[in-house]
């Protein structure tokens, strides 16, 4: 079973960074997949970024796809998030997930783990 604890959030301007951390117990694979969704007030899950964690296959959300980017840590059980050029609308809770079976997916329930999220504020 693995567990996620996602860590980095707070509240910043518009135009500032953040690093979002996300650290895995338990055995994780390289060919494990660990991401990122975020929910925002009255609105659904979106997909955020997502890498196997050999770091060979990455994939963005469109709405975040040159400003945010995902890699992983020295250990294969930790993940980042940077945030660059913050926006309003990126506002929400980010959580982190894993699939152990390594396959990619846009869909928040196709995922094994989730963690309990952490939440990013941005005003402009």
């Amino acid at each position: 079973q693995v567990h996620l604890v996602e860590s980095g959030g707070g509240s910043v301007q518009a135009g500032d960074s953040l690093r979002l951390s996300c650290a895995a117990s338990g055995r994780m694979f390289s060919w494990y997949v660990m991401g990122w969704f975020r929910q925002a007030p009255g609105k659904d899950y979106e997909f955020v970024a997502s890498t196997t964690l050999s770091g060979l296959t990455i994939h963005y959300g469109d709405s975040v796809k040159g400003r945010f980017t995902i890699s992983r840590g020295s250990a294969e059980s930790t993940v980042f998030l940077q945030m660059n050029n913050l926006k309003p609308e990126d506002t929400a809770v980010y959580y982190c997930v894993a699939d152990l079976r390594g396959d990619f997916s846009r869909w928040l329930g196709d995922y094994d783990a989730w963690g309990q999220g952490t939440q990013v504020t941005v005003s402009s």
